[in-house]
């Protein structure tokens, strides 16, 4: 677990859907590199096992190359994908502050298809305020395209 999951002042993102797909087509628009790609940004080096690390790029910001770093924490097929989410640099104020968080996927039945819950933790404010509110409404955005990309993979 991180530093930041284990404080008592980290706050987190989560995002509720339910989608007319089986988990199974929710799992594999999660966990496949190509399909990544079109969600959220593609991954460099991800593979769904427990221990591997990869990485995504994003926009630069002051002493931050863009890169964040993560590894993966959990893997249970159709049910639970978790990975370290890091970035940023100490040095940044706002956009590219530093960013010890984790990103937690949990699948469950629904009626009619599977509740997808994004949930990620750990954001200090007010040192992450920026991430915190910007991925905020990101991930309600991202959450929806793994739901349109998944309608394409029935």
């Amino acid at each position: 677990m991180n530093d930041a999951a284990l404080k008592s002042d980290t706050h987190d993102i989560v995002v509720d859907e339910v989608f007319p797909h089986q988990p199974e087509t929710i799992w594999k628009t999660l966990t496949t590199a190509e399909l990544m790609g079109r969600w959220l940004m593609v991954p460099e080096g991800f593979e769904p096992v427990e221990g591997k690390r990869f990485t995504y790029q994003t926009t630069p910001a002051g002493a931050w190359d863009g890169t964040i770093h993560c590894e993966v924490l959990e893997v249970k097929p159709n049910k639970r994908l978790s990975y370290a989410w890091k970035g940023g640099h100490a040095g940044n104020v706002g956009y590219g502050s530093r960013l010890d968080t984790v990103v937690t996927f949990i699948l469950s039945e629904a009626e009619n298809g599977t509740r997808l819950r994004l949930v990620h933790s750990g954001f200090v404010l007010p040192e992450n305020d920026t991430a915190f509110r910007k991925m905020g409404e990101g991930w309600k955005k991202v959450v929806k395209n793994i739901g349109g990309l998944a309608g394409d993979k029935d």
